[in-house]
């Protein structure tokens, strides 16, 4: 006799919760069908979107490296509008690295003043890529090296010689240079260990730091002996040698 109940109650409670859906369907069925095909168009607009945007960045990886063809073959003027076209029209990251090859042609061009403003606009683009940005920046002060005091070369380097940025390495060796060039031994020598100590600094960057504390020994130790020969308006001639700044140029960051 229980379980006859126990089966009529699960009977009734089936036929409820029927009655009670058919209800709700009948009242809301046509907004959860057209609640449905609007998921359905999105998810399908979404799927065209990320397919078309695959394609885009093939087609213009493809461009990309046509353009570093040209530039190969010396045809810069081909070169700089491919170059152009990827920097106005391509997905952002061939955007930037278009950007940057731009600036690089105008430093072989002898267009500093183009170039720096190029890497500066672009190491200032929150939408970059943050490596890309960095890059741009690191580049931007080799540019300044030569003319800029002590105190803007340590605000344009410093954020970029901090731990776990990606061109820490490289950053740490043009500051080591601008603060030899300012007098400023000790921190010269800071820089150029913690190049020798990072892992991540390439074989050139290492090399390059050996000889460059080498040199500072070396002054340092004729510096408590004699004093430095005086150079033809009187003063001491603080610059780097000039072997030693020949090795810098063009070497200041990893190739892109």
């Amino acid at each position: 006799m229980v379980d006859r109940n126990d089966s009529f109650l699960r009977e009734v409670d089936e036929d409820l919760r029927r009655d009670q859906f058919l209800k709700l369907w009948q009242d809301y069925g046509v907004y959860f069908i057209v609640l449905l095909v609007f998921v359905l168009l999105g998810l399908g607009a979404y799927k065209w979107r990320e397919s078309r945007g695959l394609q885009h960045e093939e087609q213009t990886g493809v461009r990309f490296e046509h353009a570093m063809q040209l530039a190969t073959q010396g045809k810069a003027d081909e070169a700089t509008r491919a170059f152009s076209e990827i920097a106005k029209e391509g997905p952002a990251g061939y955007r930037a690295l278009a950007r940057l090859r731009l600036a690089s042609e105008d430093v072989k061009a002898g267009k500093i003043a183009e170039a720096l403003a190029a890497y500066e606009g672009l190491a200032a683009d929150t939408g970059a890529d943050e490596v890309l940005r960095d890059f741009a920046a690191l580049q931007a002060a080799v540019l300044r090296l030569d003319q800029a005091d002590w105190t803007e070369m340590k605000n344009r380097l410093t954020p970029l010689a901090e731990e776990k940025r990606p061109w820490r390495a490289p950053a740490r060796e043009i500051l080591g240079l601008a603060a030899y060039k300012a007098g400023k031994t000790e921190e010269a020598t800071k820089l150029f260990e913690q190049v020798l100590s990072d892992r991540s600094s390439t074989a050139g960057l290492s090399r390059r730091a050996q000889e460059l504390l080498a040199v500072l020994t070396d002054a340092a130790a004729a510096k408590g002996a004699a004093p430095l020969p005086p150079t033809k308006d009187g003063a001491a001639d603080k610059a780097p040698p000039e072997a030693a700044k020949k090795r810098m140029d063009g070497g200041a960051a990893p190739n892109k």
